[in-house]
């Protein structure tokens, strides 16, 4: 069973091209993605409409492991990704959509993001605090203006 959506918005001090790129190349996807203890594998990635990826999540503390993975649905350069994601584990049934929407704004990028469908078995509220991390993450990979 699946509940549960959460939605963010934010404005990052960089251009949607480089935010984009973030969300679709897998080497900075494993660095911001993954909440404050864990660490990210991406097993597979075909950043393509229809196409697929196959990540982990592992608790660095436990050493527990979460794989889950889905299918691009909508990909529009510099402006919106949507995919599905789908756990591995049969306690944590069902699909769930994000949508990454991004606009270009005076300062930068301003990101809007939505998650729907989250099993009921994870509380909203600890998708929030894993979304809050990821997204200063996210901004402390993209923001930066490092010269060549």
């Amino acid at each position: 069973m699946t509940t549960g959506t959460v939605q963010f918005h934010r404005v990052l001090l960089a251009p949607p091209e480089r935010v984009y790129r973030a969300f679709l190349e897998p080497d900075a996807m494993a660095k911001w993605l993954p909440p404050h203890g864990f660490t990210c594998q991406v097993h597979h990635q075909d950043a393509k409409v229809g196409g697929t990826y196959k990540m982990s999540f592992r608790n660095f503390g436990t050493g527990n492991s979460q794989s889950f993975g889905g299918e691009y649905l909508e990909l529009v350069p510099s402006q919106k990704i949507r995919y599905t994601d789908q756990f591995d584990d049969p306690n944590l049934p069902g699909r769930m959509e994000t949508t990454i929407s991004l606009r270009q704004v005076s300062c930068g990028t301003e990101l809007t993001v939505v998650q729907e469908g989250l099993p009921a078995a994870i509380p909203v509220e600890m998708c929030y605090l894993g979304w809050q991390e990821s997204l200063l993450q996210l901004a402390r990979l993209v923001e930066p203006e490092i010269p060549g």
